[in-house]
């Protein structure tokens, strides 16, 4: 989402949500999603799904018409080195990772995933 739509194509959000449930009826135990994004349209959109616990990082997102620039310069800088950090952590040790390889943060999460072991987790696209 956001500025990947210059690069690639995007797929709604609801449509990650509609992996993720069919995900859930393969692997009922599971109902958490910890959702990597910089979007705040997106953080709106999650509250909507109530079947999942959602987790994120509390921090600002990045609203429509704001520079990639404006954005990552808005919450100082140890924030915007220690969030994406965390994020990317969070995002290597899921069971399961729903992204987008066009993306080179998603690209990077799924290259670590399979180096930390995971190799035989689930990535859908």
């Amino acid at each position: 989402m956001g500025d990947k739509a210059s690069e690639m194509k995007v797929v709604e959000f609801k449509d990650y949500i509609q992996l993720s449930d069919h995900m859930g009826k393969r692997f009922p135990h599971l109902n958490d999603i910890w959702l990597s994004t910089e979007m705040q349209e997106v953080i709106d959109k999650s509250r909507s799904y109530s079947n999942w616990k959602v987790y994120r990082t509390n921090v600002t997102r990045k609203v429509p018409n704001t520079t990639m620039a404006t954005y990552e310069a808005s919450p100082g800088r140890e924030t915007s080195i220690n969030y994406p950090l965390v994020n990317f952590l969070m995002a290597t040790e899921a069971d399961f990772f729903i992204g987008a390889l066009g993306s080179t943060w998603c690209f990077l999460i799924d290259g670590m995933r399979n180096i930390g072991g995971k190799v035989m987790a689930g990535y859908l696209r």
